[in-house]
């Protein structure tokens, strides 16, 4: 997500996404060409479909996409997706409508890795190319490529984050995102893995339960969590953006922010100021306009033939800390709409 920026204030102003149109950007207007076709002269019209258009995350995505079509010249994004990324049905219609309109390619961040499978056969099938990112299918025999976070790296990174901040002791609480979603489960299973492996002095008490897909579904869920383990509980683990809003309100409301240590996954501006507050110990970050820049790279590699377009290409995960937070690497990936150009 799945995620989790944790944001491209100036260039995404121009570019917004918080709604499901899918208006041209980044190119000339729109023209005629065949399917997975690239003639010199003629647009190439890529349909770039996120979990959600909500979040800070997709907002991110959609400046690094759009940047990699203006570099090209000739490149329309046509930025669509379901507004909730609970609204799986949403994004399958989505597929098919692009499908249907004869788009060049398809950059898609699947919400389920199973049930988006069949549509991206169908786009094969109609010559369209598929390039995944953020979160993989369990099919990838019809997928040019996959452009993602090592996301079991990012939850390892957040386990040893944990550890760290526990000294190696105490009760932890994680909490999960969505059934089905690829991104967020292999997050879920390296922080669960990192911690039984290195830090046995940890104890999980929770770790089934989930979330939601929005701020307001992870409030409630994180409040019922925490009421439950209050006088137990050391450490709490969010998997992405709208879980880690939640946690974060639950924390303040019950009195606990800066007592119970908070690893998050994916920034927006209320975690990142939490670096400041001491209200978050921790943020796990990816690099979101790398990631929707190297997807739309590897699609137009494809397009045009070219040598070189790998099955996997990761975009890399880091993880912010209050000691790190003003180092110009953190900072990039913290508030990048001071480097959106």
């Amino acid at each position: 997500m799945l995620r989790s920026f944790a944001v491209w204030g100036a260039l995404l102003a121009l570019v917004g996404c918080s709604g499901s149109s899918d208006k041209p950007a980044g190119s000339n207007a729109a023209g005629q060409t065949a399917p997975g076709s690239s003639e010199s002269g003629s647009t190439i019209r890529l349909a770039v479909i996120p979990k959600g258009t909500t979040h800070e995350f997709w907002k991110s995505v959609h400046a690094g996409a759009v940047n990699a079509a203006k570099e090209h010249g000739n490149v329309e994004i046509l930025w669509k997706g379901p507004l909730q990324e609970s609204d799986g049905d949403g994004q399958i219609t989505v597929v098919q409508d692009f499908i249907t309109k004869k788009v060049n390619g398809i950059v898609l961040a699947p919400l389920d890795s199973q049930a988006l499978v069949p549509s991206v056969a169908q786009a094969k099938e109609a010559g369209i190319p598929v390039v995944i990112f953020d979160s993989g299918l369990d099919d990838v025999s019809n997928v040019v490529s996959y452009v993602a976070t090592d996301n079991r790296n990012g939850g390892i990174l957040a386990a040893k984050r944990m550890g760290e901040l526990l000294g190696g002791k105490g009760n932890v609480v994680m909490l999960r995102y969505k059934a089905g979603s690829e991104s967020t489960t292999q997050r879920e299973d390296g922080f669960l893995e990192a911690l039984g492996k290195e830090f046995p002095g940890i104890k999980v008490l929770s770790s089934d339960q989930y979330a939601g897909t929005t701020p307001e579904d992870s409030l409630k869920n994180a409040l019922d969590v925490l009421n439950k383990y209050k006088d137990e509980i050391n450490g709490i683990f969010a998997v992405c953006e709208p879980n880690a809003a939640g946690v974060q309100k639950a924390l303040k409301e019950l009195g606990l922010a800066g007592k119970v240590k908070f690893v998050a996954f994916d920034p927006n501006e209320a975690l990142v100021a939490g670096l400041a507050d001491d209200s978050v110990d921790g943020i796990v970050l990816q690099d979101p306009v790398t990631m929707g820049y190297q997807a739309v790279k590897t699609m137009l590699k494809k397009l045009k033939n070219e040598p070189g377009v790998e099955d996997r290409v990761k975009t890399g995960e880091y993880v912010a800390t209050p000691e790190n937070r003003d180092t110009p690497e953190m900072k990039k990936l913290l508030v990048p709409e001071q480097f959106a150009e």
